[in-house]
């Protein structure tokens, strides 16, 4: 699986970050995402966000806000809080 997120999976003091929040959930369910750095912001121009992963974010979703995440599957799950949700309802399944 793929998490696209903007810059990087960290927490900005009291600020709850949602790329962040959506791997933190992820890893809470037991998931070890490939995490793509896109860079950028979603709400400049797209002149401004020529990076390939912030442009596979916009062909995957049609928009170039991140976190999205991108399944073994093939789902796309945007946008953070559907993340969340998805992560809760899909813990990684464990081999023993």
């Amino acid at each position: 699986m793929k998490l696209y997120v903007c810059y990087g999976t960290f927490g900005m003091g009291p600020h709850k970050h949602p790329c962040s929040e959506a791997h933190k959930a992820l890893v809470a369910a037991g998931h070890d995402p490939e995490v793509v750095k896109a860079y950028g912001w979603g709400v400049l121009p797209d002149a401004f966000n020529f990076t390939t992963a912030r442009r596979e974010i916009r062909e995957l979703t049609g928009k170039p806000y991140a976190p999205v995440l991108v399944t073994d599957e093939g789902e796309v799950v945007r946008p953070s809080q559907k993340i969340i949700e998805w992560a809760a309802a899909n813990p990684a399944k464990t081999t023993v």
